[in-house]
């Protein structure tokens, strides 16, 4: 268990680091500054996604594309049930800041998901190996 959650902790932290980057590199040559508030909200999800990326086992019943897509709806409904609650704070988004949010969102989610999937079938693939392995002696 301690495992696991070092390693989600790990996995945050990296796709927080890969996002937060990738924001100012972009708002740099967009002559743009991020507030704090976005820089929160960036956190928070990345915690989401990575959250639900992490629970891939609960949707081992159905394909990897199916489990892929479900995912996403799932990491989607959540980021704008944050974004409702923290709407509290900063007032509602506008119908253009609910397409930036789920187009800042998916565009990054994408990337991180198949890293992270490669991550999973690459241990797959070793451990079926070590089994390969330990079956032929």
């Amino acid at each position: 268990m301690k495992a696991k959650i070092i390693d989600y902790l790990t996995d945050v932290c990296l796709s927080y680091t890969v996002v937060s980057v990738s924001g100012v590199i972009i708002d740099h040559f967009c002559g743009t500054q991020i507030n704090n508030f976005n820089i929160m909200l960036m956190f928070i999800i990345c915690i989401i996604a990575t959250a639900v990326l992490h629970m891939h086992n609960f949707f081992s019943e159905v394909s990897p594309l199916a489990m892929m897509f479900l995912q996403y709806i799932a990491t989607c409904i959540l980021c704008a049930a944050v974004v409702l609650v923290l709407s509290i704070f900063e007032g509602l988004p506008t119908l253009k800041g609910w397409l930036d949010l789920f187009r800042s969102f998916t565009i990054p989610y994408i990337i991180l998901a198949l890293l992270y999937y490669y991550k999973v079938f690459a241990d797959t693939k070793k451990q079926n190996d070590i089994i390969h392995e330990i079956q032929s002696k």
